[in-house]
């Protein structure tokens, strides 16, 4: 018990910061709502609007790059730090091969507005802010393999610290492009995007002088020299970020998809559906900053060449999480009705937000022992598992039993919402039970080595 003990306070440890750092990031994103929202309902709706295809653009792109924590947690591990850079160099490459693509797909995502039925002044406004924050995609790419460069090396504390420079930089520079002062134009919700392209540069030059003047990083000499590009090792580090960003962006687009299945059954539907998964993503990252810290400890002790380290990381997230999970999941039914007053005072949505709550409430622990498992398979550079799961789970159980309850007579009475919820909870155990099966599978390879 006393190394699950010590390996529950090293995760803890590492989570912390990254947790922190999530908070900034929610802050910031509340800060944007706001301060569009104070400009008029229009420029609120389109912030919101293109935050639905800006959000799996990035989500895409930072699971490609997130190949690189295991990367280096094994490299440093089994103290190979003279490897780490030229490692790293090859994600560098990587990011700026993706991250054109990533720029056109955002620069032609507003055409699709063109075939919805979307006032034409919110779909100038959400076209403005897609065509103003496309130029912090660079910044948010290269950002995020300095970031897991350093996370890779068991450092988490510069994320924390990172994000609140964001969020620093962020108000004054929303303050002055929503509102047109200092001599800039008032543009509304545009400027909303304009200033989180600002940010984003701002953060990657603050990590640029985190790396380069912190004493943990000075052995690596990150930009001593640049690697060339190297064609095998950036198509092996693509394979092994590619299916994280896959599974990543269909968990993302389930959710996506179950909202606008939801649209047709009224306003108070739709807004209880949104709050009740609002507070549900503020949950998770718990589960989800725990799993980082897991995606190091299970990279470096592989990298040790200590399976057994590696299981115990694994078994102590798992069990972190799932008491997290349960703490949180106890306080959400009990507080589950002034949960949703925070948000609204309607009580229709109150009402049937107290319902949907109540089932995010059990799922909460199959989220997290999937969340965490599937960053030990990460750790365990077992990313092609993740996909397929994914897959399965979310699309190939929960979608699905969402859809039958939610919208058919087949087995029960229409559900409506409480069905999709239900196929939430299906889709996320499943997922559970999956991945859960399959870290056994690697425990068992890796312990024959």
């Amino acid at each position: 018990m006393q190394r699950y003990w010590s390996e529950a306070r090293q995760l803890i440890r590492l989570a912390s910061p990254i947790l922190v750092a999530q908070v900034a990031q929610i802050a910031m994103n509340f800060v944007d709502t706001v301060m569009a929202g104070q400009v008029s309902a229009v420029d609120l709706a389109a912030v919101s609007v293109a935050s639905s295809f800006w959000l799996p653009v990035i989500l895409l792109v930072q699971g490609i790059i997130m190949a690189l924590t295991p990367i280096v947690s094994q490299l440093n591990g089994a103290r190979k730090r003279d490897q780490v850079r030229p490692a790293v160099h090859q994600g560098f490459w990587l990011a700026l091969m993706v991250t054109p693509i990533a720029m056109g797909a955002l620069y032609v995502s507003p055409l699709a507005l063109q075939f919805m039925d979307v006032d034409p002044v919110m779909a100038d406004k959400t076209a403005g802010y897609l065509h103003a924050i496309l130029w912090g995609l660079p910044a948010f790419v290269l950002f995020q393999v300095l970031r897991n460069f350093s996370e890779g090396l068991s450092h988490t504390m510069p994320t924390m610290v990172i994000g609140f420079v964001g969020l620093a930089v962020n108000i004054p520079a929303n303050y002055i492009f929503i509102h047109g002062h200092f001599g800039m134009p008032k543009l509304g919700g545009v400027g909303c995007g304009v200033a989180t392209a600002i940010v984003l540069w701002a953060m990657l030059l603050a990590m640029i002088l985190y790396v380069k003047v912190s004493t943990h990083f000075k052995e690596i000499g990150l930009f001593s020299q640049l690697a060339r590009p190297n064609g095998s090792r950036i198509w092996r580090l693509f394979r092994l970020g590619f299916p994280i960003a896959m599974a990543i962006f269909c968990e993302v687009t389930l959710f996506t998809v179950v909202a606008l299945m939801l649209a047709p059954f009224g306003a108070e539907t739709v807004a209880s559906h949104q709050i009740a998964l609002n507070f549900s993503s503020l949950v998770f990252m718990l589960p989800l900053s725990i799993g980082v810290g897991v995606t190091i400890r299970v990279g470096h002790s592989i990298g040790e060449g200590l399976p057994d380290h590696a299981r115990v990381a694994a078994r102590t997230g798992l069990m972190l999480g799932i008491a997290v999970a349960a703490c949180t999941a106890a306080l959400t039914v009990l507080l589950r009705e002034q949960i949703a007053a925070i948000y609204t005072d309607d009580l229709q949505v109150i009402t049937l937000a107290a319902i949907l709550l109540f089932f995010a409430a059990i799922y909460q622990i199959s989220d997290s022992v999937q969340v965490v498992a599937a960053a030990a398979l990460r750790g365990y550079k077992d990313t092609q598992a993740i996909f397929y799961i994914t897959i399965v789970a979310y699309w190939g159980l929960g979608l699905p039993s969402g859809m039958i309850l939610g919208l058919t007579d087949w087995i029960v009475p229409r559900m409506g919402p409480q069905g999709f919820w239900i196929g939430f909870i299906v889709g996320l155990t499943g997922a559970a039970l999956m991945l859960g099966a399959r870290l056994r599978v690697i425990y068992g390879r890796f312990a024959t080595r």
